[in-house]
C-alpha cells in the first residue's frame, strides 16, 4: 500500500513537472506576456473604453460634469479648424456649441460597438468611436403608433488617452463627421 502511494506521488510529481515545463516553454516561445500582464492589459482597455461609455451617457443626459470628468486638465479638443485647450475652453464648447447639450434637444447618443477601437501601451493609449445622435422627442411623432427616432448627427472622435492619477482620461481629441460607406 505504501509503495502504491509513493508510486502515485512520483507519477503525480513527474506529471506536474512536465506540465510546468511545457507551460513555461509555451509562454516563452509564444508570448512574453504573463497572465498578470495580460489581465492588466485587459483592465486598461476596459478603462479606456469606459471613456466612450461615459461620453455617451453624459451627452444623452446633458451631464456636463460627467463629460468633463473624462478630460485631462490640459487636454485639447479639435473640431474642424477650431482647437479648444484646457478644461475651461472644452467645457465652454459643450455649454455653448454642442448640440446634444442644448436645452431644446432630446437626443440620445449611441456608438455601434464594432466601430470602437482602443489601444494601450503602458500609461498611454488611443480610442476611436463614433457618436450617433438620435432625436427621441415624442412630440415629433407624425403618425399614430409611430415612434420618432431620427438620426440627427454622426460624429467620429479620434482620441489620445492617458492614465493620470490612476484614471484613464482624454488628453487630445479630434472630432469630425466620418465618411459613411456601405
Amino acid at each position: 500500500m505504501q509503495r502504491r502511494v509513493l508510486s502515485a506521488l512520483a507519477v503525480g510529481g513527474a506529471l506536474a513537472a512536465t506540465l510546468a515545463a511545457c507551460s513555461s516553454a509555451g509562454s516563452s516561445a509564444g508570448s512574453s506576456a504573463s497572465p498578470a500582464s495580460d489581465q492588466q492589459h485587459q483592465a486598461d482597455l476596459y478603462g479606456i473604453e469606459q471613456i466612450e461609455v461615459n461620453w455617451h451617457k453624459a451627452s444623452s443626459t446633458k451631464d456636463l460634469d460627467l463629460m468633463m470628468s473624462q478630460w485631462a486638465d490640459n487636454a485639447t479638443f479639435t473640431i474642424g479648424t477650431q482647437t479648444y485647450t484646457g478644461k475651461d475652453q472644452i467645457r465652454n464648447f459643450f455649454v455653448s456649441t454642442a448640440a446634444p447639450f442644448k436645452a431644446g434637444n432630446t437626443w440620445v447618443s449611441d456608438t455601434p460597438a464594432y466601430k470602437i477601437v482602443a489601444t494601450v501601451d503602458g500609461d498611454k493609449g488611443t480610442l476611436y468611436f463614433e457618436c450617433h445622435y438620435v432625436d427621441v422627442d415624442p412630440n415629433h411623432v407624425t403618425a399614430p403608433n409611430d415612434t420618432y427616432k431620427k438620426l440627427m448627427s454622426v460624429v467620429g472622435a479620434n482620441q489620445a488617452v492617458a492614465r493620470i492619477n490612476g484614471k484613464w482620461v482624454i488628453t487630445s481629441s479630434i472630432s469630425a463627421s466620418p465618411i459613411l460607406e456601405p
